[in-house]
């Protein structure tokens, strides 16, 4: 799965809506939408909120975890915590992007931006740093850790990691193969 697929999925999240008309309930494939009325909120799937939003038919209710003080109050809590703390949402930078990049009834949207990337680059390195120590570490016989559990982490971020960890995974598979023959060849000649 690559990120656009990721952000796919993320798409099918439902936000808030304010429409601008009336309408009965849509009836999509993934259920019923609606009924839409002028100025009473409604829950629909994003991608239909930015459809929407961009034919000016509806406003976007800012979700809650969007606000400012939320955001920063996750923020030092995952700069407080060594472990993944639970994330805003399982898609918070997706559908931030999202909704960043197609509405302008997010408040204070910069900031907004700021504190959801520093949240990011936060987790990112904790992703980072969990992958090199899980890496580097053995069991005491010299054996990679047969399994290792990470929680609190989203699909994006297990995505933006897993080339970079198979990979490392690879190339320590092959060093440890190599050095065990590197040994051996070094036993048969004593």
């Amino acid at each position: 799965m690559d990120p656009s697929q990721v952000e796919f999925i993320a798409e099918k999240e439902l936000v808030s809506i304010l429409p601008n008309f009336s309408e009965d309930k849509l009836y999509l494939i993934s259920g019923e939408v609606g009924p839409f009325q002028p100025q009473v909120a409604v829950d629909v799937p994003l991608w239909l909120a930015v459809n929407l939003r961009q034919r000016q038919k509806c406003r976007i209710v800012t979700p809650s975890w969007m606000d400012v003080e939320v955001l920063k109050s996750k923020k030092a809590e995952e700069l407080e915590s060594n472990l993944f703390t639970k994330p805003l949402h399982p898609h918070f930078m997706e559908i931030s992007k999202i909704l960043l990049g197609n509405s302008q009834d997010i408040l204070n949207s910069d900031e907004v931006r700021t504190l959801v990337k520093d949240i990011w680059d936060i987790r990112a390195a904790k992703l980072r740093k969990s992958v090199n120590k899980m890496v580097t570490h053995d069991d005491g016989g010299g054996q990679l850790l047969a399994h290792v559990e990470i929680s609190n982490i989203t699909s994006l971020e297990i995505n933006a990691i897993k080339t970079f960890f198979t990979a490392s995974l690879d190339h320590l598979h092959n060093l440890r193969n190599h050095a065990e023959i590197c040994l051996q060849n070094l036993n048969r000649q004593t």
